[in-house]
């Protein structure tokens, strides 16, 4: 197929991609956020450990910039200034992300509300869902429809099941899940080998798994994320400390942080945190992922100054960071990220 022709047949799918946008910016302005923009080439790209930033030159100064894996940092240092409902519809890229439902470049939704509870960032994800669904056209009430994947498709897989979006979500915990799923019982406080010991118990294969990030993903990958969602969209809340890198311990279960991810039939949309805003424990974080980040022969990224100084003065804030891609991909019905984008990565 040549390229003409392959545009040609994903032009449905790139009318409801716009059709899609278009109704999360007018959502996001009846809600009264304040859309921002941030800088896309940085000094400090993010310090997770399982991401990977892609090198964009030199700056001004000739310091090493990075191409943004998320526009997290400079709109803390917003909510640091002062700002309390913002938002950002752009791109992020992250190296090494190729597959069904990852791309380089990928387009984002990121949003924060100062002095707003986790389960109010939940809420609004519920609602831009639904908002997403009925600009593509699909049933909410009774039928849970669901339009055919994109003309054109590529992946050449079955389209998902229905996914009811008429009623609430659901709402589970990382613990229950590991129950119901993989039949492992977690509590926090284990050890990288008492951890890679309940994942053999359960059946997992952790082998080569040397930390505790490696031996938790193994066995969520494997046995619990394809089972999220399936039928109606599921949250799920209350992840352990070690994978919430910007995210405040519960007070209840400092062996747990405020998080959740919203799953819909197994793919993962959105990511979001209670924020941290304690900069001595964010630098510390900082400083163990960049330890790690050597010990793994990965780039090293230098700290972000601005953010740790802009931390103290943020009020308890929550937000959330949203993949727009795969939203798109999940109410028009596709299975690959490349069936809903103009131009993949491969064709630039």
């Amino acid at each position: 197929m040549n390229e003409q022709a392959g545009l040609a047949g994903r032009r449905a799918a790139l009318v409801g991609r716009a059709r899609v946008v278009r109704a999360a910016r007018a959502w996001f302005e009846g809600e009264g956020f304040l859309e921002v923009e941030t800088p896309a080439r940085v000094r400090a790209p993010g310090q997770e450990i399982h991401l990977d930033a892609i090198p964009s030159g030199a700056g001004g100064a000739g310091e090493a910039r990075w191409l943004v894996t998320s526009p997290e940092y400079h709109m803390k240092r917003l909510l640091g200034a002062g700002f309390e409902r913002i938002v950002q519809i752009g791109k992020a890229w992250r190296a090494g992300e190729v597959g069904p439902h990852h791309q380089p470049e990928f387009l984002i939704a990121e949003w924060y509300r100062a002095g707003a509870p986790l389960a109010a960032i939940a809420d609004d994800c519920e609602a831009l869902v639904r908002v997403a669904a009925r600009a593509a056209g699909v049933d909410l009430v009774g039928d849970p429809g669901r339009v055919p994947a994109p003309p054109g498709a590529r992946s050449g897989g079955q389209s998902p099941p229905p996914l009811d979006l008429s009623r609430p979500f659901e709402r589970t915990t990382v613990r229950d899940a590991l129950e119901r799923h993989a039949q492992l019982e977690l509590d926090g406080r284990e050890s990288v080998a008492e951890l890679a010991a309940k994942a053999r118990a359960a059946g997992v294969d952790v082998s080569g798994r040397t930390s505790w990030d490696d031996v938790f993903f193994q066995v969520w990958l494997d046995r619990v994320e394809p089972h999220l969602g399936r039928g109606r969209p599921a949250f799920v809340f209350d992840w352990p400390a070690p994978l919430g890198a910007l995210a405040r311990r519960k007070t209840d279960d400092p062996g747990f942080v405020e998080r959740f991810e919203l799953y819909a039939n197994g793919l993962e949309l959105a990511n979001a945190f209670g924020e941290l805003t304690d900069a001595g424990e964010q630098r510390a974080r900082f400083v163990a992922e960049s330890a790690t980040r050597a010990r793994l022969d990965k780039a090293v990224y230098e700290l972000d100054e601005k953010l740790l100084a802009a931390l103290p003065h943020m009020v308890p804030t929550s937000g959330v960071a949203l993949g727009l891609d795969r939203l798109v991909m999940l109410v028009l019905g596709a299975t690959d990220i490349r069936d809903v984008v103009a131009f993949a990565d491969h064709e630039v």
